[in-house]
């Protein structure tokens, strides 16, 4: 039982791991969805 348990908290180490990263990249993808400085308005420039 006790070699065992090395393998579960490897595998709850794994998978926390794994939930961790699919959120980083859902909000990674929502960050780069919104539109950045969206109502910036670039000045003219004087010549």
């Amino acid at each position: 039982m006790e070699k065992d348990t090395i393998y579960y908290v490897l595998g709850a180490l794994a998978f926390i791991y794994l939930l961790i990263g699919m959120r980083n990249r859902r909000q990674a993808k929502g960050r780069k969805n919104r539109k950045f400085m969206d109502n910036y308005k670039r000045r003219e420039d004087k010549e």
